[in-house]
Protein backbone atom coordinates (compact mmCIF):
# COMPACT_ATOMS: atom_id res chain seq x y z
CA UNK A 1 0.00 0.00 0.00
CA UNK A 2 1.24 3.44 -1.00
CA UNK A 3 0.64 6.07 1.91
CA UNK A 4 0.95 9.81 0.73
CA UNK A 5 0.81 13.12 2.84
CA UNK A 6 -2.93 14.43 2.14
CA UNK A 7 -2.64 18.27 2.36
CA UNK A 8 -6.55 18.43 3.44
CA UNK A 9 -5.55 16.04 6.16
CA UNK A 10 -2.41 17.42 7.07
CA UNK A 11 -1.05 14.02 7.26
CA UNK A 12 0.93 10.74 5.74
CA UNK A 13 -2.14 8.61 5.13
CA UNK A 14 -3.52 5.30 2.91
CA UNK A 15 -3.98 6.29 -1.11
CA UNK A 16 -6.23 3.87 -1.78
CA UNK A 17 -7.50 4.77 -5.21
CA UNK A 18 -9.88 2.89 -7.74
CA UNK A 19 -8.25 0.60 -10.07
CA UNK A 20 -8.23 2.90 -12.93
CA UNK A 21 -6.22 5.96 -10.55
CA UNK A 22 -7.44 9.43 -11.93
CA UNK A 23 -4.79 11.80 -11.14
CA UNK A 24 -4.86 15.42 -12.63
CA UNK A 25 -2.34 17.93 -11.90
CA UNK A 26 -1.96 21.88 -12.88
CA UNK A 27 0.33 22.26 -16.05
CA UNK A 28 1.88 24.98 -17.34
CA UNK A 29 0.35 28.75 -18.10
CA UNK A 30 3.09 28.36 -21.35
CA UNK A 31 4.56 32.09 -21.84
CA UNK A 32 8.34 31.16 -20.79
CA UNK A 33 10.23 28.13 -21.31
CA UNK A 34 10.33 24.86 -18.87
CA UNK A 35 12.38 25.92 -15.58
CA UNK A 36 13.25 23.18 -12.55
CA UNK A 37 10.13 24.27 -10.14
CA UNK A 38 8.07 22.54 -13.53
CA UNK A 39 10.16 19.74 -13.58
CA UNK A 40 10.43 18.85 -9.45
CA UNK A 41 6.37 18.99 -9.64
CA UNK A 42 5.93 16.80 -12.93
CA UNK A 43 9.20 14.30 -12.07
CA UNK A 44 6.91 13.99 -8.50
CA UNK A 45 3.80 12.43 -10.10
CA UNK A 46 5.80 10.80 -12.91
CA UNK A 47 7.51 8.57 -10.50
CA UNK A 48 3.78 7.99 -8.23
CA UNK A 49 2.16 6.89 -11.42
CA UNK A 50 5.63 4.67 -12.06
CA UNK A 51 4.86 2.76 -8.75
CA UNK A 52 1.22 2.76 -9.00
CA UNK A 53 1.55 0.63 -12.41
CA UNK A 54 4.66 -1.47 -11.41
CA UNK A 55 1.33 -2.82 -8.70
CA UNK A 56 -1.02 -3.03 -11.38
CA UNK A 57 -3.18 -0.06 -11.61
CA UNK A 58 -3.73 1.46 -14.69
CA UNK A 59 -3.27 5.52 -14.21
CA UNK A 60 -4.73 8.69 -16.54
CA UNK A 61 -3.34 11.45 -15.57
CA UNK A 62 -4.77 14.30 -16.88
CA UNK A 63 -2.08 17.80 -17.58
CA UNK A 64 -3.82 21.39 -18.42
CA UNK A 65 -2.33 24.36 -20.45
CA UNK A 66 -3.96 27.35 -19.14
CA UNK A 67 -3.47 29.30 -23.02
CA UNK A 68 -5.51 32.36 -21.67
CA UNK A 69 -5.51 34.33 -18.49
CA UNK A 70 -3.73 37.41 -17.31
CA UNK A 71 -0.35 36.45 -17.32
CA UNK A 72 -0.09 34.88 -20.96
CA UNK A 73 -2.05 37.76 -22.45
CA UNK A 74 0.13 40.32 -20.53
CA UNK A 75 3.13 38.38 -22.30
CA UNK A 76 1.69 38.08 -25.73
CA UNK A 77 1.07 41.80 -25.28
CA UNK A 78 4.58 42.79 -24.34
CA UNK A 79 5.92 40.29 -27.36
CA UNK A 80 3.29 42.09 -29.68
CA UNK A 81 2.37 38.29 -30.96
CA UNK A 82 -1.00 36.43 -30.69
CA UNK A 83 -1.48 34.61 -27.19
CA UNK A 84 -2.48 31.52 -29.14
CA UNK A 85 0.84 31.61 -30.96
CA UNK A 86 2.77 32.05 -27.85
CA UNK A 87 0.92 29.25 -26.17
CA UNK A 88 1.54 26.80 -29.02
CA UNK A 89 5.16 27.96 -28.92
CA UNK A 90 6.11 27.52 -25.09
CA UNK A 91 3.79 24.06 -24.94
CA UNK A 92 6.10 22.60 -27.81
CA UNK A 93 9.08 23.44 -26.14
CA UNK A 94 7.29 22.67 -22.65
CA UNK A 95 6.39 18.95 -23.88
CA UNK A 96 10.05 18.35 -25.96
CA UNK A 97 11.49 19.11 -22.56
CA UNK A 98 9.67 16.59 -20.43
CA UNK A 99 10.27 14.06 -23.57
CA UNK A 100 13.77 14.53 -22.58
CA UNK A 101 13.15 13.92 -18.86
CA UNK A 102 11.39 10.28 -19.73
CA UNK A 103 8.08 11.31 -18.19
CA UNK A 104 5.20 9.19 -19.27
CA UNK A 105 3.28 10.72 -21.28
CA UNK A 106 -0.26 12.65 -20.17
CA UNK A 107 -3.61 10.77 -20.84
CA UNK A 108 -4.54 14.29 -21.70
CA UNK A 109 -3.05 17.38 -22.02
CA UNK A 110 -6.13 19.78 -22.75
CA UNK A 111 -6.10 23.28 -23.15
CA UNK A 112 -8.48 25.91 -21.41
CA UNK A 113 -9.78 27.31 -24.72
CA UNK A 114 -10.73 23.91 -25.84
CA UNK A 115 -13.32 24.16 -22.94
CA UNK A 116 -15.65 27.41 -23.18
CA UNK A 117 -18.93 25.36 -23.86
CA UNK A 118 -18.22 23.51 -20.59
CA UNK A 119 -16.75 26.10 -18.86
CA UNK A 120 -19.98 28.66 -19.21
CA UNK A 121 -22.41 25.24 -18.36
CA UNK A 122 -20.59 24.95 -15.22
CA UNK A 123 -20.48 28.25 -14.50
CA UNK A 124 -24.55 28.19 -14.88
CA UNK A 125 -24.66 25.47 -12.00
CA UNK A 126 -22.40 26.97 -9.86
CA UNK A 127 -24.82 30.39 -10.00
CA UNK A 128 -28.11 27.58 -10.02
CA UNK A 129 -26.78 26.26 -7.27
CA UNK A 130 -26.48 29.54 -5.02
CA UNK A 131 -23.03 29.81 -4.74
CA UNK A 132 -22.55 32.92 -7.09
CA UNK A 133 -23.58 36.01 -8.37
CA UNK A 134 -23.36 38.32 -11.27
CA UNK A 135 -22.09 42.07 -11.32
CA UNK A 136 -21.87 43.98 -14.53
CA UNK A 137 -21.05 41.34 -16.41
CA UNK A 138 -18.64 39.62 -14.12
CA UNK A 139 -20.13 36.06 -11.90
CA UNK A 140 -18.26 35.58 -8.53
CA UNK A 141 -18.27 33.09 -6.48
CA UNK A 142 -19.85 33.95 -3.15
CA UNK A 143 -17.32 32.04 -0.22
CA UNK A 144 -19.51 32.76 2.74
CA UNK A 145 -21.94 29.95 1.11
CA UNK A 146 -19.33 27.58 1.21
CA UNK A 147 -18.94 26.63 4.71
CA UNK A 148 -15.70 24.59 3.60
CA UNK A 149 -13.95 27.46 2.27
CA UNK A 150 -10.55 27.45 3.83
CA UNK A 151 -10.53 23.89 5.07
CA UNK A 152 -8.33 22.88 2.30
CA UNK A 153 -5.23 25.20 3.15
CA UNK A 154 -5.86 25.52 6.66
CA UNK A 155 -5.25 28.98 6.38
CA UNK A 156 -7.01 31.89 8.65
CA UNK A 157 -8.87 35.31 7.21
CA UNK A 158 -6.03 36.88 7.36
CA UNK A 159 -3.67 34.72 5.59
CA UNK A 160 -6.16 34.17 2.60
CA UNK A 161 -6.52 37.75 2.12
CA UNK A 162 -2.53 38.35 2.25
CA UNK A 163 -2.04 35.59 -0.36
CA UNK A 164 -5.43 36.38 -2.52
CA UNK A 165 -3.54 40.03 -3.28
CA UNK A 166 -0.07 38.70 -4.19
CA UNK A 167 -1.46 35.60 -6.14
CA UNK A 168 -3.82 37.87 -8.37
CA UNK A 169 -6.94 37.25 -6.60
CA UNK A 170 -7.56 41.13 -6.29
CA UNK A 171 -9.31 41.59 -3.04
CA UNK A 172 -9.97 45.13 -3.27
CA UNK A 173 -12.50 44.59 -5.98
CA UNK A 174 -15.37 46.75 -5.15
CA UNK A 175 -17.77 45.00 -6.93
CA UNK A 176 -17.18 42.02 -4.72
CA UNK A 177 -19.56 40.89 -1.95
CA UNK A 178 -16.34 40.00 -0.32
CA UNK A 179 -12.79 40.61 -0.39
CA UNK A 180 -12.28 36.93 -0.92
CA UNK A 181 -14.59 35.97 -3.52
CA UNK A 182 -13.37 34.92 -6.86
CA UNK A 183 -13.89 35.52 -10.31
CA UNK A 184 -15.58 32.60 -12.59
CA UNK A 185 -16.30 34.96 -15.58
CA UNK A 186 -15.19 38.38 -16.58
CA UNK A 187 -15.84 40.89 -19.15
CA UNK A 188 -12.28 40.71 -21.59
CA UNK A 189 -10.91 44.33 -22.32
CA UNK A 190 -10.71 45.44 -25.94
CA UNK A 191 -7.68 43.74 -26.76
CA UNK A 192 -8.46 40.44 -25.24
CA UNK A 193 -9.48 37.19 -26.19
CA UNK A 194 -13.99 37.13 -25.48
CA UNK A 195 -16.50 34.27 -26.01
CA UNK A 196 -20.30 35.28 -26.01
CA UNK A 197 -21.57 34.24 -22.76
CA UNK A 198 -25.30 35.61 -21.18
CA UNK A 199 -23.45 37.32 -18.74
CA UNK A 200 -21.10 39.26 -21.12
CA UNK A 201 -18.67 38.87 -24.14
CA UNK A 202 -15.50 37.74 -22.23
CA UNK A 203 -13.34 34.79 -20.50
CA UNK A 204 -13.03 32.59 -17.54
CA UNK A 205 -11.62 33.47 -14.50
CA UNK A 206 -8.41 31.84 -13.24
CA UNK A 207 -9.59 28.52 -11.16
CA UNK A 208 -12.71 28.11 -13.02
CA UNK A 209 -10.77 25.85 -15.98
CA UNK A 210 -9.38 23.23 -13.78
CA UNK A 211 -12.55 22.45 -12.32
CA UNK A 212 -13.84 21.55 -15.81
CA UNK A 213 -10.89 20.19 -17.41
CA UNK A 214 -10.72 17.28 -14.59
CA UNK A 215 -14.46 16.43 -14.75
CA UNK A 216 -14.40 16.86 -18.41
CA UNK A 217 -11.54 14.62 -19.26
CA UNK A 218 -11.36 12.28 -16.41
CA UNK A 219 -14.91 11.65 -16.69
CA UNK A 220 -16.53 12.31 -13.04
CA UNK A 221 -16.97 14.79 -10.24
CA UNK A 222 -14.86 12.85 -8.17
CA UNK A 223 -11.17 12.28 -9.24
CA UNK A 224 -8.71 10.46 -7.12
CA UNK A 225 -5.69 12.84 -6.66
CA UNK A 226 -5.23 16.52 -7.17
CA UNK A 227 -1.77 18.16 -7.32
CA UNK A 228 0.25 20.94 -8.60
CA UNK A 229 3.30 23.36 -6.75
CA UNK A 230 2.80 24.09 -3.10
CA UNK A 231 2.29 27.53 -4.01
CA UNK A 232 -1.52 26.72 -5.56
CA UNK A 233 -2.52 25.76 -2.68
CA UNK A 234 -4.70 28.83 -1.64
CA UNK A 235 -6.16 30.94 -3.65
CA UNK A 236 -6.04 28.26 -6.82
CA UNK A 237 -6.80 25.31 -5.41
CA UNK A 238 -8.93 26.31 -2.77
CA UNK A 239 -11.33 28.16 -5.18
CA UNK A 240 -11.20 25.03 -7.48
CA UNK A 241 -12.34 22.69 -4.76
CA UNK A 242 -15.30 24.94 -3.08
CA UNK A 243 -16.66 25.40 -7.13
CA UNK A 244 -16.02 22.09 -7.91
CA UNK A 245 -18.23 20.73 -4.96
CA UNK A 246 -20.64 23.65 -4.83
CA UNK A 247 -21.60 22.64 -8.55
CA UNK A 248 -21.50 18.90 -8.44
CA UNK A 249 -22.32 18.36 -4.64
CA UNK A 250 -19.89 15.48 -4.41
CA UNK A 251 -16.44 15.19 -3.16
CA UNK A 252 -14.19 16.91 -5.60
CA UNK A 253 -10.78 15.12 -5.07
CA UNK A 254 -10.19 12.36 -2.26
CA UNK A 255 -6.56 13.36 -1.95
CA UNK A 256 -4.41 16.45 -2.30
CA UNK A 257 -0.86 16.29 -3.16
CA UNK A 258 1.94 19.51 -3.58
CA UNK A 259 5.11 19.29 -4.61
CA UNK A 260 7.33 21.82 -2.53
CA UNK A 261 9.14 25.28 -4.38
CA UNK A 262 12.49 24.91 -5.49
CA UNK A 263 14.35 27.87 -4.18
CA UNK A 264 16.81 30.18 -6.33
CA UNK A 265 18.99 32.76 -4.46
CA UNK A 266 17.16 32.69 -1.61
CA UNK A 267 13.37 33.12 -3.05
CA UNK A 268 10.86 30.48 -4.73
CA UNK A 269 12.39 29.76 -8.83
CA UNK A 270 9.47 31.63 -10.16
CA UNK A 271 8.79 33.32 -12.95
CA UNK A 272 7.78 36.42 -12.10
CA UNK A 273 10.80 37.08 -10.14
CA UNK A 274 13.19 36.08 -12.94
CA UNK A 275 15.32 33.50 -11.09
CA UNK A 276 14.76 30.46 -13.58
CA UNK A 277 17.21 27.76 -14.23
CA UNK A 278 15.75 26.48 -17.47
CA UNK A 279 15.15 22.16 -18.24
CA UNK A 280 16.28 23.55 -21.75
CA UNK A 281 19.37 25.01 -21.04
CA UNK A 282 20.62 22.54 -18.81
CA UNK A 283 20.21 19.77 -21.45
CA UNK A 284 22.53 21.98 -23.65
CA UNK A 285 25.26 20.49 -20.94
CA UNK A 286 23.77 17.38 -18.95
CA UNK A 287 22.71 14.14 -19.88
CA UNK A 288 18.59 14.73 -19.15
CA UNK A 289 18.97 11.39 -17.15
CA UNK A 290 21.67 13.37 -14.43
CA UNK A 291 19.22 16.27 -14.84
CA UNK A 292 16.26 13.53 -13.54
CA UNK A 293 18.55 12.15 -11.27
CA UNK A 294 19.61 15.52 -9.52
CA UNK A 295 15.74 16.42 -9.09
CA UNK A 296 14.58 14.06 -7.72
CA UNK A 297 17.44 13.64 -4.99
CA UNK A 298 15.26 15.98 -3.03
CA UNK A 299 11.95 14.90 -1.32
CA UNK A 300 8.84 16.13 -2.78
CA UNK A 301 7.54 18.07 0.15
CA UNK A 302 11.37 19.36 0.84
CA UNK A 303 12.24 22.76 -0.58
CA UNK A 304 15.59 23.54 -1.59
CA UNK A 305 17.81 25.53 -3.03
CA UNK A 306 19.20 25.15 -6.62
CA UNK A 307 23.25 25.35 -6.81
CA UNK A 308 25.79 24.40 -9.19
CA UNK A 309 27.17 20.84 -7.88
CA UNK A 310 23.84 19.39 -7.95
CA UNK A 311 24.40 18.51 -11.58
CA UNK A 312 28.11 17.41 -10.71
CA UNK A 313 26.64 14.96 -8.28
CA UNK A 314 24.09 13.72 -10.24
CA UNK A 315 26.27 13.30 -13.69
CA UNK A 316 28.59 11.11 -10.92
CA UNK A 317 25.62 8.96 -10.02
CA UNK A 318 24.25 8.03 -13.15
CA UNK A 319 27.72 7.13 -14.23
CA UNK A 320 28.20 4.81 -11.41
CA UNK A 321 24.87 3.34 -11.83
CA UNK A 322 25.68 2.50 -15.38
CA UNK A 323 28.86 0.87 -14.60
CA UNK A 324 26.88 -1.03 -12.26
CA UNK A 325 25.01 -2.85 -14.99
CA UNK A 326 21.94 -5.00 -15.74
CA UNK A 327 20.26 -6.11 -12.84
CA UNK A 328 17.11 -6.12 -9.78
CA UNK A 329 19.23 -5.39 -7.09
CA UNK A 330 17.62 -2.55 -4.69
CA UNK A 331 14.65 -2.93 -6.33
CA UNK A 332 12.71 -3.95 -3.32
CA UNK A 333 13.98 -1.47 -1.17
CA UNK A 334 13.16 1.42 -3.74
CA UNK A 335 9.29 -0.19 -3.72
CA UNK A 336 9.51 0.15 -0.40
CA UNK A 337 10.81 3.76 -0.24
CA UNK A 338 8.52 4.90 -2.76
CA UNK A 339 5.46 3.59 -0.47
CA UNK A 340 6.40 4.89 2.49
CA UNK A 341 5.45 8.89 0.86
CA UNK A 342 7.10 8.86 -1.99
CA UNK A 343 10.87 8.60 -0.54
CA UNK A 344 12.75 9.24 -3.88
CA UNK A 345 16.15 10.42 -2.26
CA UNK A 346 16.18 6.87 0.45
CA UNK A 347 15.50 5.14 -2.93
CA UNK A 348 18.42 6.89 -4.36
CA UNK A 349 20.61 6.10 -1.53
CA UNK A 350 19.17 2.21 -1.81
CA UNK A 351 20.21 2.11 -5.34
CA UNK A 352 23.39 4.01 -4.70
CA UNK A 353 24.17 1.37 -2.09
CA UNK A 354 23.65 -2.08 -4.55
CA UNK A 355 25.74 -0.14 -7.19
CA UNK A 356 28.54 0.14 -4.75
CA UNK A 357 28.29 -3.78 -3.82
CA UNK A 358 28.45 -4.83 -7.62
CA UNK A 359 25.15 -5.43 -8.01
CA UNK A 360 23.14 -4.48 -11.03
CA UNK A 361 20.83 -1.77 -10.78
CA UNK A 362 19.07 -1.35 -14.27
CA UNK A 363 15.84 -2.48 -13.07
CA UNK A 364 15.04 -0.13 -9.66
CA UNK A 365 16.65 2.88 -11.54
CA UNK A 366 13.62 2.49 -14.09
CA UNK A 367 11.19 2.46 -11.19
CA UNK A 368 12.48 6.07 -10.77
CA UNK A 369 12.19 6.62 -14.46
CA UNK A 370 16.30 6.65 -14.89
CA UNK A 371 17.49 4.32 -18.11
CA UNK A 372 20.69 3.45 -16.59
CA UNK A 373 22.00 1.75 -19.56
CA UNK A 374 23.84 4.46 -21.03
CA UNK A 375 21.80 4.35 -24.39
Amino acid sequence: MIRLYDTARRDIVPFEPDQIVKIYTCGITPYDATHLGHASTYLSYDVLQRRLRDLGYETRCVRNVTDVDDDILRKARELGVHYLDLAAKETARFDDDMRSLGMLESWSEPRATSAITEIRKFIGQVLASGHAYEVDGSVYFEVQTYKNFGSLSGLDRASMLELAAERGGNPDDPKKRDPLDFVLWQPSAEDEPAWESSWSDGRPGWHVECSVLAMRDLGSPTIDLHGGGADLIFPHHECENAQSEAATGKQFSKHWMHQAMVRMDGEKMAKSLGNLVFVSELRKDFDPMAIRLGLLNFHYRDSWEWNEGIMGDATDRLQAWQRAGEGLGALEAVRHFLDNDLNTPEAIAAIDDAARKGEGVSIAAQLLGINSSGA
